[in-house]
């Protein structure tokens, strides 16, 4: 037997028993083997340890991998039995997506690192850089792999059926089949693109991705040009610009350090991507900062979530990131080995950052606990996000146990109704959201303010909330994005009916019919053109212009039904 056959072999085994391993802890969790966090531990440390050896076993060899592997997934498995100290179990820990990045992240980051300390030395930016780069592209492979593998066997086991023969449904009936079925076919395909590593080299894809260095700076630098005639309001407005910033900002970071390859001789030669490379590396810190500066003003008016937490957190990296590559650019000379060295110190550090993240040191949930009582005590009752406390772990019920006992103290009647849920704060803000949209939303006719008031009086918080919004963001004209039209739209229903026109980005108008039914509740429906079909977007945003300017005249529908009422039967043209 060869040792390539034998490779193959021992990977395919060691799949397997992966999938055998976490079966068993899934079993430990659904049936409270070990208890809730002892089986969630469980999970992360098999998860952990056959991940990071499928993904070394090639380059340094399976029982080489073993240890290592093992003793990562200790590490790991360590951390998230760290985060116990702040949630009451496991759903609480997986609900969220940013302690399980945060422990994805400390698992896989160190992996290059590991390989490389076995093939030259731990920092060694060449066999860094194309071992990280070679695991995401063979895990992608033999993920292909397994799933074509998967295809075929479902395609034999429905062929087979036809015939009754039925043994591999059966056998897939058992989810410890499937798994170690499933584990052994993706460590195979592991093994066979092992064997294929030359012809499967990163090079190609990292050279295509090279060519997108231009349009990405360029994008950016119209943005930037563009910022200060069309004003920084925008930025404050909430986590997507800022989440957008920043996964341009991702973006542009991984395309530096794409172009800069692992060595000079193999960096880009080409004027063009040289200064365009340069030319990221010096944009970059000024778009992580307009990122922190856009997500801080969140911060200081609503104060820390973890979600504002992290947001902050990647800012601060991106700017570090930034920062580092301007300062390269700028001191000449080998500023390309400058910024193969900042990435590894920096990855070091975001490998720090996500675990201390699963720490008592960096506790997400507490920080945002104390900020939420920090808001209460500052701006009253109405600033408690009774949700968000309840969605905090140990932490957020410990600062709802101090509001309760709060709210037992004489003076905190409104302080106990928010904890009970209740919503006099709400109903006491709507009509003030009422009349602020009713000072700025247009009306047509304009004598139709009547049923204006009647429509925003039916309609509730959130929605009057959201159209205040829209209709805050002007138009190129200086008018509203937004617009009711009032009239007689159905003959069969007493008084008047409203379209709202709602510009909710340069390519998208909401129009919607609106009327109140019989028992005075708003009723929402969406308005479309006779024949059914929705209005095109530059036809809507003209028509929101026009309509502005004047009300449009009244027709009748050309339509007729058989029958009649309810149980009428028609036809759209």
């Amino acid at each position: 037997m060869t040792g390539q056959i034998t490779a193959r072999i021992e990977l395919a085994l060691a799949g397997a028993l992966g999938g055998v391993a976490l079966w068993a802890a899934i079993e430990a969790l659904d049936k409270d083997w070990l208890g809730d966090y002892p089986a969630l531990v469980a999970f992360v440390l098999v998860g952990t340890v056959f991940s990071a050896l499928m993904a070394m076993a090639g380059p340094i060899g399976l029982w080489r991998a073993v240890p290592r592997a093992l003793g990562l997934g200790l590490v790991v498995a360590a951390l998230v039995w760290l985060t116990a100290l702040r949630y009451a179990g496991p759903d609480d820990f997986v609900s969220g997506a940013i302690p399980l990045l945060a422990a994805f992240t400390v698992a896989a980051l160190p992996v290059p690192f590991l390989i490389a300390q076995v093939r030259s030395r731990w920092n060694d930016y060449p066999v860094l850089f194309l071992e990280a780069w070679s695991v995401v592209l063979r895990f992608a492979a033999a993920g292909a792999f397994t799933g074509l593998v998967w295809l075929v066997i479902y395609l034999s086991d429905a062929l087979l059926e036809i015939v009754g023969v039925k043994v591999i449904g059966d056998l897939l009936r058992h989810e410890l089949v499937m798994l170690a079925l499933g584990g052994g076919i993706f460590g195979l395909g592991m093994a066979v693109i092992d064997d294929l590593s030359d012809l499967l080299s990163p090079y190609v894809v990292l050279r295509i991705f090279r060519m997108f260095l231009p349009v990405v700076l360029g994008v950016m630098v119209i943005f930037l040009i563009a910022l200060p005639f069309r004003g920084l309001e925008g930025l404050a407005s909430g986590l997507s610009p800022a989440t957008l910033l920043l996964t341009m900002v991702a973006g542009g970071i991984a395309l530096v350090s794409i172009a800069v390859d692992h060595t000079d001789a193999d960096a880009p030669q080409s004027p063009l991507l040289v200064r365009c490379t340069q030319g990221m590396a010096l944009i970059l810190p000024v778009m992580a900062a307009l990122a922190l500066w856009a997500i801080w003003i969140r911060v200081a008016d609503r104060g820390w979530s973890p979600e504002r937490l992290f947001i902050v957190l990647v800012a601060g990296v991106g700017l570090v990131y930034g920062l580092v590559y301007a300062a390269s650019v700028l001191r000449g000379g080998a500023w390309q080995e400058r910024i193969r060295q900042g990435n590894i110190r920096v990855a070091l550090g975001v490998g720090a950052l996500a675990a201390l993240w699963l720490t008592p040191v960096l506790n997400a949930e507490a920080i945002s606990a104390a900020s939420q009582l920090h808001q209460v005590e500052a701006k009253g009752p109405e600033a408690l996000d009774l949700y968000a406390l309840q969605s905090w772990g140990k932490p957020g019920a410990a600062a709802l146990a101090e509001l309760e006992a709060r709210a037992k103290e004489t003076g905190q009647e409104a302080l106990a109704a928010a904890l009970a849920g209740e919503t006099p704060l709400a109903e006491d803000r709507g009509p003030a959201l009422a009349a602020e949209l009713a000072a700025i939303l247009p009306v047509q006719p304009a004598t139709a303010t009547g049923m204006r008031d009647v429509i925003l009086g039916a309609a509730e918080d959130y929605q009057v909330q959201d159209w205040l919004a829209v209709c805050e963001a002007r138009l190129e004209t200086g008018q509203p994005g937004c617009l009711l039209v009032v009239a007689d739209l159905l003959p069969l229903r007493p008084g008047e009916e409203a379209m709202l026109f709602l510009q909710r980005g340069e390519d998208y108008i909401e129009i919607s019919g609106l009327y109140l039914d019989d028992a005075g509740l708003l009723v929402w429906r969406t308005a479309t053109q006779a024949d059914g079909n929705f209005l095109a977007p530059e036809a809507a945003r003209q028509l929101l212009r026009q309509y502005q300017e004047a009300p449009p005249p009244l027709t009748g529908a050309e339509l007729n039904q058989l029958g009649t009422g309810d149980t009428g039967l028609l036809f759209l043209p």
